[in-house]
Formats: C-alpha cells, structure tokens, sequence
C-alpha cells in the first residue's frame, strides 16, 4: 500500500475554471474529512465573495491577502500585501495542520513584471515550500501564466483554455458565477 503523499496541482491558462476548480476539489476533500484552507493572493478582503461566504458555513477559512488587481492599485500597496500575505500562506503550508491548502491567484502574483516583487515573494521560497512542505499535505496552485519552475515541481499541470467567453460580447462579471 502506498503511503499517503501530498500532491501539488496547478490550474493555469487564460480560461475561467481556476478557481472553481480549486473550490471544487476542496468541497470534495472536505466532504472527505480533510482540513482545507484557502489563501487569494489577489482578492482583496474589502469584498465580499460568494465562494467564501459557502465555505464559511462548511468551517472552511477562506483568507484574502490582496488588495484588488494591480491596475487599480500602487505597486507599493501591493507589494506591501505580498510581503505580509506570503508568511501567512508559508506558514499554513508549512505547518502541517491543513490536509489541503489552495493558494489562489499565485501564478498571477508571482508573473507580476509591471514592478519588483521578488524580495517579497521569492520564487524560490514558493519552490522550497512546495518541495518541503509536510508529506501529507495537497497544495493547489491556481492563476495565469504559471512560471516553469512551478509546473516542473508539480504533480499535476492543468491548462485551461478559453475558446469562448461573454467577456467579449460585453457582458461584465456576473455575481454568482465570478463572485
């Protein structure tokens, strides 16, 4: 019998279902009897989101690191949050207490290139803790433009693809469906 093995999962790509992945595989560990947490990268906690407030009620913490997207926000405030977000995320993963720790939006955090953010959030820590995390622990990763060397740590590599999106005959973000 195979001892039990924590695997690392990544969602990528330019189609929506990253993040619904994500939730999806934590609702089915949960139903499971597995303790899950969840860090977004770039979410701010100044919002409400949907997934959240489901997750609340099935004793699943959902935290928020960001401030929003970086477009509507300084390169200081954001880098601020990777600063005090990244630790916290480390730490869950590290710790050993969570059977499955999501941390969504971190392809996109760590493919920021419009200013600095390696010495908040070292890609090489994010590679460490993944290596180095506790045996038993599920790490999913989620976001756009997964860097390589995350890809090349992991077990699982999804790319999701739009074929087809409302975005584009200007339909905006749909309470519900994106939040």
């Amino acid at each position: 019998m195979m001892e039990k093995k924590g695997l690392t999962l990544v969602y990528t790509g330019d189609g929506k279902g990253k993040t619904t992945s994500a939730l999806g595989l934590t609702l089915r560990a949960v139903g499971r009897g597995y303790k899950a947490k969840i860090f977004q990268f770039i979410k701010s906690p100044q919002r409400s989101y949907g997934e959240q407030i489901a997750l609340q009620k099935l004793g699943v913490d959902m935290v928020q690191l960001g401030i929003g997207f970086t477009w509507t926000k300084t390169p200081e405030e954001h880098r601020e949050a990777l600063r005090i977000g990244w630790p916290k995320a480390k730490e869950a993963v590290l710790s050993g207490e969570y059977d499955v720790v999501i941390l969504d939006e971190l392809n996109n955090a760590l493919s920021i290139e419009t200013f600095p953010i390696e010495d908040v959030l070292p890609l090489q820590e994010v590679i460490d803790v993944i290596q180095n995390r506790p045996s038993h622990v599920h790490l999913v990763i989620t976001g756009r433009n997964a860097k390589q060397e995350i890809k090349d740590v992991a077990d699982l590599v999804s790319v999701i693809d739009v074929e087809k999106h409302y975005y584009n005959e200007g339909i905006p973000a749909v309470k519900g469906i994106e939040f």
